[in-house]
Order: structure tokens, then sequence, then C-alpha cells
């Protein structure tokens, strides 16, 4: 599943998240890419123990729980600490699929079901730069306001096409699921809009308080402790 969430945060606080991040140190971006990603890799990141890093990856962390959509769809278990990166001046990212296990700064390992990318910079700041992913239907380009976020499969064979001018500011995380297989998670996001939808319309009918039951029925079988 791939999935826009818009607004985890508003355009001025993606503004000002963006703006402190410039004042930053910025390195190579390869010191996080695996060998194969580091020879398709050509962009900028701050380093993860930035001060700076720590403080917006923090907000973004808080953040995300405020978004129904985005629970409703990941089902985080553990989310890895946001980073950051900056494409200009031609900077892309050749074709890859991201590493399936990443080791956290604080110890332990994640899987990565999931991969975000939260756009910091509006659409109209820099040209180029779209993130392309790849599924059955083709590839797909994504390029979202600033503060919206998309949430699609690690296993995507995805990249980021040449920015040719501005600057392309963003912030890039991975987590792992309660429920690792995305044909089951899909079902289970798809279940439980219907179910809201219905509630809105229905209230609590008893139908509805069965379809509930169903969902979390589904979701104690699938569910990864």
């Amino acid at each position: 599943m791939l999935l826009e969430i818009p607004e985890i945060f508003t355009p001025q606080q993606a503004a000002e998240m963006k703006a402190a991040l410039l004042q930053a140190e910025w390195v190579d971006g390869r010191v996080t890419a695996g060998h194969q990603s580091a020879q398709a890799k050509q962009n900028r990141q701050l380093p993860e123990n930035s001060p700076v890093a720590r403080e917006c990856g923090e907000r973004i962390l808080k953040a995300l729980p405020q978004s129904g959509l985005f629970m409703s769809a990941a089902l985080p278990q553990r989310v890895f600490p946001p980073l950051f990166n900056r494409y200009e001046g031609g900077e892309h990212f050749h074709n890859h699929v991201d590493n399936a296990i990443r080791r956290l700064p604080t110890g332990g390992q994640i899987r990565t079901d999931l991969s975000c990318t939260l756009f910091l910079s509006e659409p109209d700041e820099y040209e180029g730069g779209e993130l392309l992913i790849d599924d059955t239907y083709g590839a797909h380009k994504v390029k979202l306001p600033a503060g919206s976020l998309v949430l699609y499969p690690s296993t995507s064979l995805h990249r980021v096409t040449p920015v040719t001018g501005g600057s392309r500011i963003c912030s890039f995380f991975w987590l792992q699921s309660l429920v690792r297989d995305d044909g089951q998670r899909t079902l289970l996001f798809d279940l439980d809009m219907s179910i809201n939808r219905l509630r809105q319309e229905l209230g609590d009918h008893e139908a509805i308080v069965a379809q509930t039951g169903v969902y979390h029925n589904l979701l104690r079988r699938w569910s990864e402790p």
C-alpha cells in the first residue's frame, strides 16, 4: 500500500523546521547507505547525532500519533529516529530498495516494513526531485506539499529524480509494523476506514460493533509482539 498522508505539520511548522535544518552542518548522504545504495546515492544528510536533527526528529515522532490516518495505515510498533536529507545542484538517488534491517542508535535493531518520506520543502521551491515508487501498476510520482508524508512498503524499488533547481529538504525514516505482511495491513486499513465511515453515518449500530470485533480479531491473529 502506498498512501499520501496530508498535514502531519502545517506549512508554517514545516517551514520553521526547514529553516532550522538549513542552519546545521550537512554531510555526504552515503553515511547511512548500504553497499548497494551507496553506489546510487548522491545527496547530503544531517548526521544522526546532530542536535538540530534530534530535536526535529522528536517533533516528528510526537506528531505522528496525532494522525489517525497514519496510525491506521502503519500500525507502528517501532519507529527509526527520523533522518534528514537535502538535494540540490543535480543531486539524485537512483533505483534502490531500502535495507531490510536497520540498527538503532540506542542499540538493537528494527525490521523495515514501511518507509516514510516527510516533505519539508514546498513543491514550487525546487525543480525535479520527484520520489518515484514502483509497484505492480508501475511507477508512482510523489511530490507533496510541505508537512505532508508518503508511506510505502520498504520492499518497493524507488528513486529520487535529479533536483535541477532550488533545494529539496525532507525527513525520511522507517518503521516496523505490528503486522509484517503488506497485504494484511492493507485489508485492516480498508476495514478500519469502512468502519469509520459507517460510524459517521449510522452511529454505534450493532452491525458496526460486529465489524469492529472482526477488525480486532484479525489484528489479534496477524500482529506480532
